[in-house]
């Protein structure tokens, strides 16, 4: 059993904030818990996630490790989906009546396709457990008081805790976690965005807006970080999971370069140089008495073959068998290793997602609770965690938001003891 009346305070209105505060009521009715959100309106960041559908979780069965869709916060949330990992996010939502399913490229969604749903339902079990919800009002601070903790919020109001759990989402500014914290040993890590497309410095590029591409390889010239994936180009440059996944992984390489990088692309990933100069060669000869214009690699469009072909110094008009060695050699780099200036950060609906946040170093991974602050804990996108598109960042929010209330549950928790009669 637990003492009545603890208070928790949790700071956003967020995925990880309400999920948490619906978990703790479920297991500590008696507490108070008090969720407080800055924007006018809770879990509208929600509503919006998947194009609106809210891809709320993954399968994970083709990630082959999670390094792969986690390029930071990997470790710990190995540990953590022990606890509560993708199977139980199915399981929680399902026996709370919400129905979904999952896409053959392992992306979960709702039955209904609608986001609005995944946020009611939240909202509902909120409510009905008690939750008091303080939308439209700012958290400034939180302090140690005698108590254990206070909430200062805008206006003045202050509201005293036993505990605090720091929700708060993804900033690309690092002042807004260093004022919420102020005069804690809390260690932050500067926030970055991550999840954005490129412009590219090319109108030759640009002016084939809306080509795809099922698949590309893309990498960053001189360093490890690279990416494969479907590929869209737009009217200010790259964009499509491939890319997405990029800025994700490099998300601070390219914040310390200004979003300033050579990028190589390869158009045909599953060739190798030395192979598809032989391969193409062949195709040039079958075809000889044809023009390059007409004759192109699999996977290709005729206005991107026609793009390459000008970036390779190829007439489109001039015929296969004409082509030298040497225009051969160079046509395949054009293939396997075309280059680019990306010259900035592109819009992209689903950017949502910033990396950095409270370090993880300065946490108990089994709890989430701040090594030097017992009673404070942070889950979501405020942690140093972030992931690739395909519901692998509301997993972590998911998973976040119920170790921290768990432990807040252990910590209120205390066995019950017999009493013996005195003698």
């Amino acid at each position: 059993m637990y003492k009545a009346e603890k208070s928790i305070v949790i700071v956003g209105g967020g995925a990880a904030g309400l999920f948490a505060a619906v978990c703790l009521k479920e297991r500590l009715p008696l507490a108070r818990v008090c969720v407080v959100e800055a924007g006018g309106r809770a879990l509208s960041k929600l509503r919006l996630t998947g194009g609106g559908r809210c891809n709320l979780t993954h399968t994970f069965e083709a990630v082959e490790a999670l390094g792969e869709v986690y390029p930071r916060g990997e470790r710990l949330l190995r540990k953590l989906f022990y606890r509560f990992g993708p199977q139980d996010t199915w399981r929680w939502f399902e026996e709370r009546g919400l129905r979904l399913y999952a896409q053959s490229d392992g992306r979960v969604f709702p039955r209904s396709d609608r986001a609005d749903e995944v946020a009611d339902l939240l909202l509902l079990l909120a409510r009905e457990r008690g939750v008091e919800l303080c939308e439209g009002t700012r958290v400034e601070r939180i302090e140690r008081s005698d108590a254990g903790w206070r909430a200062c919020l805008a206006g003045g109001r202050r509201v005293e805790a036993d505990a605090v759990l720091v929700a708060t989402g993804g900033s690309p500014r690092r002042e807004a976690l260093e004022r919420l914290l102020e005069d804690l040993p809390v260690e932050l890590v500067a926030p970055v965005p991550s999840l954005f497309a490129f412009n590219v410095a090319d109108g030759g590029l640009r002016a084939l807006s809306g080509t795809t591409l099922a698949d590309a390889r893309l990498r960053l010239a001189g360093t490890k970080w690279q990416a494969r994936g479907a590929l869209l180009l737009t009217h200010f440059g790259l964009s499509g999971p491939a890319v997405l996944r990029l800025s994700s992984y490099a998300a601070r390489h390219l914040a310390e370069a200004a979003y300033r990088a050579p990028l190589l692309v390869n158009w045909l990933p599953d060739e190798a140089p030395e192979s598809l100069a032989p391969r193409l060669r062949a195709l040039l000869d079958r075809e000889g008495a044809k023009q390059l214009s007409s004759v192109r690699p699999e996977g290709l469009n005729t206005r991107l073959w026609l793009h390459l072909l000008e970036r390779s110094g190829l007439d489109a008009r001039g015929k296969c068998a004409e082509v030298s060695r040497k225009q051969l050699n160079g046509l395949v780099t054009t293939l396997t290793q075309d280059e680019y200036l990306i010259t900035g950060r592109a819009p992209h609906k689903d950017e949502f997602v910033t990396c950095g946040g409270v370090s993880l170093k300065s946490l108990q991974a089994q709890t989430l609770e701040v090594r030097s602050c017992p009673g404070l804990y942070v889950a979501g996108e405020a942690l140093d965690v972030d992931a690739v598109t395909g519901g692998f960042n509301l997993q972590a929010a998911w998973t976040t938001a119920y170790v921290c209330a768990e432990s807040i549950i252990e910590r209120f928790t205390q066995p019950l003891t017999s009493i013996t009669p005195t003698p």
